[in-house]
């Protein structure tokens, strides 16, 4: 995992496997030069900022009836992987979307793996993070 205080290379690939650089992709919305423009374009951007280590981002960007007062996250635990398994809404004209997906991580040398079906609401034109369903 990135050092929180130090950014990933904008030419490096993005962690979230778009095929994109870092700085292209996911780096923007960090970043703050780009809000993401969909719910799968955000669930993606949350999963990088998880693997660089950016819970501002990741408090930035949940819906603030269900944001943790604070974030702390796992500085040995290292995400490796992220497969997309559908979605539902949460296009350029949606106001709520869903994303299943299924991230890897390695911790304390053991690999394992999180699936969830996220739901995502459009607020003040900005998609949040709201909750996970099931």
């Amino acid at each position: 995992m990135a050092d929180p205080t130090t950014p990933l290379d904008p030419a490096a690939r993005c962690p979230c496997l778009s095929g994109e650089t870092y700085g292209g992709c996911c780096g923007r919305f960090h970043g703050g030069q780009a809000d993401a423009p969909t719910a799968e374009q955000l669930m993606r951007s949350r999963y990088a900022a998880f693997a660089v280590g950016d819970a501002a981002y990741l408090l930035r960007t949940w819906h603030p009836s269900t944001r943790p007062r604070r974030l702390d996250l796992d500085p040995d635990q290292r995400w490796t992987r992220l497969d997309v398994l559908g979605t539902s809404g949460g296009g350029l004209l949606d106001t709520e979307g869903a994303v299943e997906f299924v991230a890897h991580y390695v911790v304390e040398g053991h690999r394992d793996s999180l699936r969830e079906h996220s739901r995502f609401v459009r607020v003040d034109g900005r998609w949040s993070y709201l909750d996970a369903i099931g």
